[in-house]
């Protein structure tokens, strides 16, 4: 099984979740349930899509996850 803390595009994923988190502390707390969440969920499945793709067997199974990751970012680009 592959390592994915070793991935560098695991690295700045998850640099990306702790940027997430601390920004959106500073974010209203009526935004709490709705914006806030809906951000936080989104970064925190970039790293984790990575991470469970790592862990396939085939390379198509690697690349789905991988893309999962790809059109979270885009989703996420949504709300800049």
């Amino acid at each position: 099984m592959r390592n994915f803390r070793n991935y560098e595009v695991w690295k700045k994923a998850h640099q990306f979740t702790l940027v997430v988190y601390k920004v959106t502390k500073k974010f209203p707390k009526e935004e709490m349930f709705g914006l806030t969440s809906q951000l936080r969920r989104a970064s925190l499945s970039i790293p984790t899509n990575i991470a469970e793709g790592t862990a396939r067997n085939s390379e198509k199974r690697i690349c789905t996850f991988f893309e999962y990751s790809i059109w979270i970012c885009f989703r996420s680009r949504v709300f800049n």
